[in-house]
């Protein structure tokens, strides 16, 4: 079972995922994501990235949709959402294997590294609107050179959706998250 920490943390992915803000994931809240992530630069129509993007995100909802929903309903509340986040500790490899298509489709510049600029991109890319990031990036760069390199990015993506350690920096990855529920 999620614990209270990861419950904080992902409740604001969980308002990302719900376009339509009415408290359960549905396939359209999953096409509209796609939708926000097919406008990121690098992932225009006919590209191989565009294809990884969307079976990146639907594969997303179809686990989602196997795992937690529960009665059939073909919507996913939050609770349901945590059954299948208490699974991926046991999936280190997979969590980590999306990490390279959200980073390429992230890394604007194609230059191998995320940018502050980039990563504010993806994180309201997420969210649909702006987002205050101020001071998070600093939280997420590892070493300090003002990047973060794919090794860092798959490191700080496994932490945000397995940790539960509220030290780790990848929780902070997906932007600020409520201090208390």
């Amino acid at each position: 079972m999620a614990s209270a920490f990861q419950e904080r943390k992902l409740k604001g992915m969980f308002a990302a995922f719900d376009a339509d803000g009415d408290g359960y994931l549905r396939q359209q809240d999953f096409v509209a994501l796609v939708a926000r992530w097919n406008r990121l630069p690098g992932v225009e129509p006919g590209t191989e990235l565009r294809a990884r993007v969307e079976s990146l995100l639907m594969g997303w909802w179809a686990a989602l949709v196997e795992v937690g929903d529960a009665n059939g309903d073909g919507a996913v509340d939050l609770e349901e959402m945590l059954a299948l986040v208490d699974r991926l500790p046991a999936m280190v490899a997979d969590v980590t294997a999306t990490a390279d298509t959200v980073f390429d489709a992230t890394d604007a510049n194609g230059d191998g590294r995320i940018s502050p600029e980039e990563h504010q991109r993806l994180v309201e890319t997420w969210n649909g609107q702006p987002v205050d990031m101020a001071g998070v990036f600093e939280l997420l760069d590892l070493n300090g050179d003002g990047h973060l390199s794919r090794e860092e990015f798959a490191l700080l993506w496994r932490q945000f959706w397995i940790s539960d350690d509220p030290a780790e920096p990848g929780n902070w990855l997906c932007g600020r998250f409520p201090e208390k529920l």
